[in-house]
Protein backbone atom coordinates (compact mmCIF):
# COMPACT_ATOMS: atom_id res chain seq x y z
CA UNK A 1 0.00 0.00 0.00
CA UNK A 2 1.33 3.46 -0.85
CA UNK A 3 1.75 6.07 1.88
CA UNK A 4 -1.02 8.64 2.31
CA UNK A 5 -0.60 12.07 3.90
CA UNK A 6 2.45 13.62 5.49
CA UNK A 7 4.77 16.04 3.69
CA UNK A 8 4.33 16.77 -0.02
CA UNK A 9 6.46 15.25 -2.76
CA UNK A 10 7.69 16.90 -5.98
CA UNK A 11 4.74 18.37 -7.88
CA UNK A 12 4.27 17.31 -11.48
CA UNK A 13 1.60 16.77 -14.10
CA UNK A 14 1.37 13.48 -15.96
CA UNK A 15 1.11 13.50 -19.75
CA UNK A 16 2.46 9.94 -19.88
CA UNK A 17 5.72 8.52 -21.21
CA UNK A 18 6.72 9.38 -24.78
CA UNK A 19 8.04 5.83 -25.29
CA UNK A 20 5.69 3.77 -23.14
CA UNK A 21 6.43 0.68 -25.26
CA UNK A 22 10.21 0.92 -24.90
CA UNK A 23 12.39 -0.75 -22.28
CA UNK A 24 13.03 1.99 -19.69
CA UNK A 25 16.58 1.79 -18.31
CA UNK A 26 18.92 3.98 -16.31
CA UNK A 27 21.46 5.12 -18.95
CA UNK A 28 21.98 4.91 -22.71
CA UNK A 29 25.30 3.07 -22.28
CA UNK A 30 23.45 0.49 -20.20
CA UNK A 31 20.78 0.22 -22.87
CA UNK A 32 23.67 -0.64 -25.18
CA UNK A 33 24.88 -3.22 -22.65
CA UNK A 34 21.39 -4.76 -22.47
CA UNK A 35 21.38 -5.01 -26.25
CA UNK A 36 24.83 -6.58 -26.42
CA UNK A 37 23.83 -9.19 -23.87
CA UNK A 38 20.67 -10.31 -25.67
CA UNK A 39 22.18 -10.23 -29.18
CA UNK A 40 25.45 -11.93 -28.12
CA UNK A 41 27.48 -10.09 -30.76
CA UNK A 42 31.08 -11.22 -31.14
CA UNK A 43 32.10 -7.84 -32.56
CA UNK A 44 30.62 -4.37 -33.04
CA UNK A 45 31.54 -1.67 -35.57
CA UNK A 46 31.08 1.88 -34.33
CA UNK A 47 32.11 5.35 -35.53
CA UNK A 48 35.22 7.15 -34.36
CA UNK A 49 32.95 10.17 -34.01
CA UNK A 50 31.13 9.04 -30.89
CA UNK A 51 31.26 9.40 -27.13
CA UNK A 52 33.86 7.28 -25.38
CA UNK A 53 31.25 6.00 -22.90
CA UNK A 54 29.95 3.71 -25.66
CA UNK A 55 33.10 1.63 -25.16
CA UNK A 56 32.23 1.00 -21.52
CA UNK A 57 29.81 -1.93 -22.09
CA UNK A 58 31.96 -3.37 -24.89
CA UNK A 59 34.98 -3.54 -22.60
CA UNK A 60 32.90 -4.76 -19.66
CA UNK A 61 31.50 -7.66 -21.69
CA UNK A 62 34.85 -8.23 -23.46
CA UNK A 63 33.33 -7.80 -26.92
CA UNK A 64 35.63 -7.00 -29.82
CA UNK A 65 35.02 -3.67 -31.56
CA UNK A 66 36.32 -1.76 -34.55
CA UNK A 67 35.99 1.92 -35.42
CA UNK A 68 34.96 3.24 -38.82
CA UNK A 69 35.34 6.68 -40.37
CA UNK A 70 32.59 9.02 -41.53
CA UNK A 71 32.52 11.60 -44.31
CA UNK A 72 31.54 15.28 -44.21
CA UNK A 73 27.88 14.30 -44.46
CA UNK A 74 28.30 12.29 -41.23
CA UNK A 75 27.82 9.02 -43.13
CA UNK A 76 29.98 5.88 -42.85
CA UNK A 77 32.98 5.24 -45.08
CA UNK A 78 32.55 1.48 -44.87
CA UNK A 79 32.07 -1.69 -46.90
CA UNK A 80 28.86 -3.11 -45.41
CA UNK A 81 29.39 -6.49 -47.11
CA UNK A 82 32.16 -7.25 -44.61
CA UNK A 83 29.75 -7.45 -41.63
CA UNK A 84 29.46 -11.04 -40.44
CA UNK A 85 26.33 -12.76 -39.06
CA UNK A 86 27.22 -12.30 -35.37
CA UNK A 87 28.53 -8.76 -35.74
CA UNK A 88 26.65 -5.55 -35.00
CA UNK A 89 26.94 -2.18 -36.76
CA UNK A 90 26.20 0.94 -34.70
CA UNK A 91 25.31 4.23 -36.38
CA UNK A 92 24.64 7.51 -34.59
CA UNK A 93 21.75 9.73 -35.66
CA UNK A 94 23.90 12.85 -35.46
CA UNK A 95 22.10 15.87 -33.97
CA UNK A 96 18.76 14.33 -34.98
CA UNK A 97 19.40 15.13 -38.65
CA UNK A 98 20.09 11.73 -40.24
CA UNK A 99 16.65 10.08 -40.34
CA UNK A 100 16.51 9.85 -44.13
CA UNK A 101 19.94 8.27 -44.32
CA UNK A 102 19.03 5.78 -41.57
CA UNK A 103 15.99 4.66 -43.56
CA UNK A 104 18.32 3.82 -46.45
CA UNK A 105 20.91 2.24 -44.20
CA UNK A 106 18.32 -0.09 -42.67
CA UNK A 107 17.75 -1.69 -46.07
CA UNK A 108 21.48 -2.45 -46.54
CA UNK A 109 22.58 -3.76 -43.15
CA UNK A 110 21.50 -6.61 -40.93
CA UNK A 111 22.28 -6.32 -37.21
CA UNK A 112 21.96 -2.54 -37.37
CA UNK A 113 21.98 -0.62 -34.08
CA UNK A 114 20.78 2.98 -34.11
CA UNK A 115 22.09 5.31 -31.45
CA UNK A 116 19.36 7.95 -31.12
CA UNK A 117 20.92 9.59 -28.06
CA UNK A 118 20.99 12.81 -30.10
CA UNK A 119 17.59 12.23 -31.69
CA UNK A 120 15.00 11.54 -29.01
CA UNK A 121 11.98 12.09 -31.26
CA UNK A 122 13.05 9.91 -34.19
CA UNK A 123 10.71 6.93 -34.16
CA UNK A 124 12.33 3.48 -34.00
CA UNK A 125 12.24 1.49 -37.23
CA UNK A 126 10.62 -1.92 -37.27
CA UNK A 127 13.02 -4.66 -36.07
CA UNK A 128 15.91 -2.20 -35.75
CA UNK A 129 17.49 -2.07 -32.28
CA UNK A 130 17.40 1.57 -31.14
CA UNK A 131 18.78 3.44 -28.11
CA UNK A 132 17.53 6.76 -26.68
CA UNK A 133 18.96 9.03 -23.98
CA UNK A 134 16.57 11.28 -22.03
CA UNK A 135 19.08 13.63 -20.39
CA UNK A 136 20.36 14.92 -23.73
CA UNK A 137 16.93 16.48 -24.33
CA UNK A 138 15.29 17.09 -20.95
CA UNK A 139 15.99 18.17 -17.37
CA UNK A 140 16.67 14.73 -15.90
CA UNK A 141 19.87 13.29 -14.48
CA UNK A 142 19.65 9.93 -16.26
CA UNK A 143 17.22 7.68 -18.10
CA UNK A 144 17.16 5.80 -21.40
CA UNK A 145 14.85 3.81 -23.62
CA UNK A 146 15.69 0.74 -25.66
CA UNK A 147 13.71 -0.79 -28.51
CA UNK A 148 14.65 -4.42 -28.98
CA UNK A 149 12.41 -7.41 -29.74
CA UNK A 150 14.31 -9.70 -27.38
CA UNK A 151 14.18 -9.45 -23.58
CA UNK A 152 17.07 -10.01 -21.22
CA UNK A 153 16.58 -12.92 -18.85
CA UNK A 154 17.87 -11.06 -15.78
CA UNK A 155 16.23 -9.46 -12.76
CA UNK A 156 17.17 -5.77 -12.80
CA UNK A 157 17.16 -3.42 -9.84
CA UNK A 158 15.34 -0.11 -9.90
CA UNK A 159 17.68 2.88 -10.13
CA UNK A 160 17.62 5.82 -7.70
CA UNK A 161 18.14 9.33 -9.09
CA UNK A 162 17.55 11.76 -6.21
CA UNK A 163 21.27 11.97 -5.39
CA UNK A 164 22.12 13.05 -8.97
CA UNK A 165 19.70 15.98 -9.13
CA UNK A 166 21.75 18.73 -7.45
CA UNK A 167 22.83 20.43 -10.70
CA UNK A 168 19.22 20.67 -11.88
CA UNK A 169 18.04 22.05 -8.55
CA UNK A 170 20.92 24.53 -8.29
CA UNK A 171 20.31 25.85 -11.80
CA UNK A 172 16.62 26.31 -11.04
CA UNK A 173 17.40 28.23 -7.84
CA UNK A 174 20.52 30.16 -8.92
CA UNK A 175 22.10 29.97 -12.39
CA UNK A 176 23.84 27.66 -14.86
CA UNK A 177 27.33 28.57 -13.69
CA UNK A 178 26.59 27.78 -10.05
CA UNK A 179 25.41 24.27 -10.89
CA UNK A 180 28.17 23.37 -13.35
CA UNK A 181 30.50 21.66 -10.86
CA UNK A 182 27.59 19.52 -9.65
CA UNK A 183 26.70 18.76 -13.26
CA UNK A 184 30.22 17.45 -13.91
CA UNK A 185 30.18 15.41 -10.69
CA UNK A 186 26.78 13.88 -11.39
CA UNK A 187 27.72 13.19 -15.00
CA UNK A 188 30.86 11.35 -13.87
CA UNK A 189 28.81 9.30 -11.40
CA UNK A 190 27.04 7.60 -14.33
CA UNK A 191 30.25 5.76 -15.26
CA UNK A 192 30.21 2.04 -14.53
CA UNK A 193 26.67 2.09 -13.19
CA UNK A 194 24.98 -1.30 -13.01
CA UNK A 195 22.31 -2.07 -15.59
CA UNK A 196 19.03 -1.05 -13.93
CA UNK A 197 15.48 -0.02 -14.65
CA UNK A 198 14.76 3.72 -14.92
CA UNK A 199 14.14 5.36 -11.54
CA UNK A 200 10.69 6.43 -10.35
CA UNK A 201 11.90 10.04 -10.18
CA UNK A 202 13.12 10.09 -13.78
CA UNK A 203 9.86 8.44 -14.90
CA UNK A 204 7.89 11.09 -13.02
CA UNK A 205 9.75 14.00 -14.59
CA UNK A 206 9.60 12.55 -18.11
CA UNK A 207 5.88 11.89 -17.76
CA UNK A 208 5.32 15.56 -16.86
CA UNK A 209 6.71 16.94 -20.14
CA UNK A 210 4.48 18.43 -22.85
CA UNK A 211 6.26 16.73 -25.73
CA UNK A 212 4.24 18.39 -28.48
CA UNK A 213 5.31 21.81 -27.21
CA UNK A 214 8.93 20.65 -26.96
CA UNK A 215 8.93 19.52 -30.59
CA UNK A 216 7.27 22.70 -31.79
CA UNK A 217 9.75 24.97 -30.02
CA UNK A 218 12.81 23.02 -31.18
CA UNK A 219 11.72 23.06 -34.82
CA UNK A 220 10.91 26.79 -34.73
CA UNK A 221 14.27 27.68 -33.19
CA UNK A 222 16.21 25.42 -35.55
CA UNK A 223 14.50 26.80 -38.65
CA UNK A 224 15.05 30.38 -37.50
CA UNK A 225 18.81 29.87 -37.10
CA UNK A 226 19.03 27.92 -40.34
CA UNK A 227 17.31 30.69 -42.29
CA UNK A 228 20.09 33.11 -41.37
CA UNK A 229 23.07 30.73 -41.21
CA UNK A 230 22.56 28.17 -43.98
CA UNK A 231 24.61 30.10 -46.55
CA UNK A 232 27.53 30.42 -44.12
CA UNK A 233 27.31 26.94 -42.61
CA UNK A 234 29.97 24.58 -44.00
CA UNK A 235 27.80 21.64 -42.93
CA UNK A 236 25.17 20.97 -45.58
CA UNK A 237 21.95 20.30 -43.67
CA UNK A 238 19.31 18.26 -45.46
CA UNK A 239 16.16 20.15 -44.54
CA UNK A 240 13.16 18.24 -43.27
CA UNK A 241 10.15 19.35 -41.23
CA UNK A 242 9.84 15.83 -39.80
CA UNK A 243 13.09 15.99 -37.84
CA UNK A 244 13.31 17.31 -34.27
CA UNK A 245 16.97 18.32 -33.85
CA UNK A 246 19.03 18.35 -30.68
CA UNK A 247 21.11 21.43 -31.59
CA UNK A 248 21.92 23.55 -34.64
CA UNK A 249 25.32 22.27 -35.85
CA UNK A 250 27.16 25.27 -37.28
CA UNK A 251 30.40 24.35 -39.04
CA UNK A 252 32.73 27.31 -39.17
CA UNK A 253 36.44 27.98 -39.54
CA UNK A 254 36.13 30.76 -36.97
CA UNK A 255 37.95 29.11 -34.06
CA UNK A 256 37.14 32.06 -31.77
CA UNK A 257 33.37 31.68 -32.01
CA UNK A 258 32.86 29.08 -29.28
CA UNK A 259 34.79 31.18 -26.77
CA UNK A 260 32.98 34.35 -27.86
CA UNK A 261 29.65 32.66 -27.16
CA UNK A 262 30.85 31.30 -23.80
CA UNK A 263 31.98 34.75 -22.65
CA UNK A 264 28.45 35.95 -23.40
CA UNK A 265 26.92 33.05 -21.42
CA UNK A 266 25.87 31.02 -24.45
CA UNK A 267 27.14 27.51 -23.76
CA UNK A 268 27.75 25.08 -26.62
CA UNK A 269 28.76 21.50 -25.90
CA UNK A 270 31.73 19.86 -27.64
CA UNK A 271 31.05 16.43 -29.20
CA UNK A 272 33.40 14.65 -28.45
CA UNK A 273 36.84 15.57 -26.98
CA UNK A 274 37.95 11.92 -26.98
CA UNK A 275 37.94 12.00 -30.80
CA UNK A 276 41.01 14.27 -30.70
CA UNK A 277 42.97 11.39 -29.15
CA UNK A 278 41.52 8.65 -31.33
CA UNK A 279 41.86 10.17 -34.79
CA UNK A 280 44.50 11.65 -37.08
CA UNK A 281 44.69 15.45 -36.81
CA UNK A 282 43.67 15.85 -40.48
CA UNK A 283 40.64 13.55 -40.23
CA UNK A 284 37.05 14.64 -40.78
CA UNK A 285 36.30 13.58 -37.21
CA UNK A 286 38.86 15.98 -35.73
CA UNK A 287 37.62 18.79 -37.96
CA UNK A 288 34.07 18.18 -36.74
CA UNK A 289 35.15 18.12 -33.10
CA UNK A 290 37.13 21.34 -33.39
CA UNK A 291 35.00 23.32 -35.82
CA UNK A 292 31.36 22.36 -35.28
CA UNK A 293 29.66 24.76 -32.88
CA UNK A 294 26.47 23.25 -31.48
CA UNK A 295 24.08 26.16 -31.02
CA UNK A 296 21.30 25.59 -28.43
CA UNK A 297 17.80 25.43 -29.90
CA UNK A 298 15.94 23.51 -27.21
CA UNK A 299 12.56 24.05 -25.59
CA UNK A 300 13.85 26.45 -22.91
CA UNK A 301 14.39 29.16 -25.51
CA UNK A 302 12.36 31.25 -27.95
CA UNK A 303 13.10 33.37 -31.02
CA UNK A 304 14.34 36.26 -28.88
CA UNK A 305 17.07 33.92 -27.59
CA UNK A 306 17.87 32.83 -31.14
CA UNK A 307 18.29 36.48 -32.14
CA UNK A 308 20.71 36.90 -29.26
CA UNK A 309 22.75 33.91 -30.47
CA UNK A 310 22.83 35.30 -34.01
CA UNK A 311 24.12 38.63 -32.71
CA UNK A 312 27.37 36.93 -31.67
CA UNK A 313 27.58 34.42 -34.52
Amino acid sequence: MKSIGGYFELESRSFGAYYSDGIALNTARNAFEYLLKVRKYSKVYLPYFTCEVMLEPLKKLEIDFQFYEIDKNLEPVFDYTTIMVQEGFLYTNYFGLKDRFINKLATNISNLIIDNAQSFFSAPLDKIDTIYSARKFFGVSDGAYLFCDKLLNEELELDLSFNRMSHLLRRADTNAEDGYVDFCRNDASLSNQSLKHMSHLTHKILNSIDYDQVKKRRVENFQYLHHFLKDKNLFQIEESHDQIPMVYPYWTKDITLRNKLTVNRIYCATYWPNVLEWCDKDSVEVQLTNELVHLPIDQRYDLADMKNILKYV
